[in-house]
């Protein structure tokens, strides 16, 4: 029987237990709308209010900067099209890191269109953004920055903090999209000081279809929806009630054993690069050190990365050639070639992201199906020259 390894938690991870155990009373027992002022509806809104107290404990926050959405990309838009709709915001200057997920670079586009100015800062052969990058593109008319804390495609963790004091120093607001690091590692919004900071529920164990924005007190930002005023009249729409507090259950789960998980993700996460990268012409993208707990991406040149992903599927390994949104795109990750990577290398990556559940023997089962699957490739390709 083929072994099942899931290797892809940085596209979504399995419902924790927590999350759904709190999530269940939810669907047919306590249904009330959270907006109703009859005491069936309130059980309802004093859940909700307890899953944002624990999101928000879990970040650092206020509980009254939380506001829930239906994930990352909402999110993501709503930080970057607030900030840029708000009367207050001077400017019409936005700045992001070139490796961003397409949620922030393809809302910059559309803010392009409406007139505004983009900055792409470069990253290094690692995808770190360098402050200094950041202090040359400051201008005085930049109102907002955009720098993610983890990338979701090489687990390269960001000087948020450095760059977030640069954007405050130059007038600017400061947004981090934390969709892959929240649950994962400690997120402090006091201590990073960020202005706005997205998170994704499905990342760490909680439902999909379920995120939040931390919005700091006082930040000028409009709603991206309109309707019945829900979230305190910045985001309207019906409360999911049941995801939102799957998501805090999850979220409280995560952050109670991070330290735990993520010495063991580590160890677990080391031993398959050490051994991966004995394939010969093979390569660790990202920072080697300053990345995600269980995140590990490669190259194996002379491979093609969906054939990879395909072989290794056969073999019971579900992995990704990149970022999962961008799955059915042919083009080589614009995150690997902004790094520097050849177009013909970009293309044979391989992204494997462990989680809380992930054995020793399914680490095992990686090392020998990528293995063999990579030399079966290469025995095929005319590319390849030993």
């Amino acid at each position: 029987m083929t072994p099942f390894v899931y290797a892809d938690h940085a596209a979504t991870s399995p419902l924790s237990p927590g999350a759904r155990a709190a999530m269940l009373p939810f669907f047919d027992v306590e249904y009330g709308n959270p907006s109703g002022l009859y005491a069936f509806s309130q059980r309802a809104k004093e859940a909700l209010e307890k899953a944002r107290a624990q999101v928000a404990a879990a970040l650092n926050a206020p509980a009254d900067t939380i506001f829930f959405t239906s994930g990352g990309t909402e999110s993501d838009n709503w930080a970057l099209q607030g900030v840029a709709q708000s009367p207050r915001v001077k400017g019409r200057h936005l700045i992001l890191s070139a490796v961003e997920h397409h949620a922030v670079l393809h809302t910059a586009r559309h803010l392009e269109k409406q007139g505004w100015e983009v900055t792409l800062l470069p990253v290094d052969a690692q995808g770190m953004v360098s402050p200094g990058e950041l202090e040359k593109a400051l201008r005085p008319h930049t109102a907002l920055v955009s720098v993610m804390l983890a990338n979701n495609e090489v687990g390269t963790l960001q000087p948020v903090k450095e760059l977030a004091a640069l954007a405050h120093a130059a007038g600017a607001l400061f947004h981090t999209d934390a969709v892959q690091a929240v649950g994962r590692i400690p997120v402090d919004v006091e201590e990073l000081r960020v202005d706005l900071l997205s998170l994704s529920g499905h990342k760490f164990g909680g439902p999909r279809g379920t995120g939040a924005l931390y919005i700091r007190k006082g930040t000028p930002i409009v709603p991206l929806l309109h309707g019945g005023g829900q979230e305190r009249g910045r985001r309207s729409g019906t409360e999911n009630v049941a995801g939102i507090v799957g998501m805090a259950a999850a979220l409280t789960e995560a952050v109670a054993h991070m330290e735990e998980d993520n010495a063991r993700l580590t160890a677990l996460r080391d031993r398959l690069s050490a051994t991966l990268l004995a394939i010969p012409r093979s390569a660790l993208t990202g920072h080697p050190t300053a990345r995600l707990p269980g995140t590990a991406s490669f190259t194996f040149e002379a491979i093609e990365g969906e054939s990879l992903v395909l072989r290794l599927d056969a073999l019971g390994v579900c992995a990704s050639s990149g970022s999962a949104c961008s799955s059915t795109s042919l083009e080589p990750s614009h995150v690997l070639l902004a790094m520097g990577i050849p177009h013909e290398i970009a293309h044979g990556s391989l992204r494997l992201s462990l989680g809380p559940r992930t054995t020793e023997d399914q680490v095992d089962h990686i090392i020998s199906s990528v293995t063999r699957v990579v030399a079966d490739l290469r025995a095929m390709s005319p590319l390849w020259t030993g």
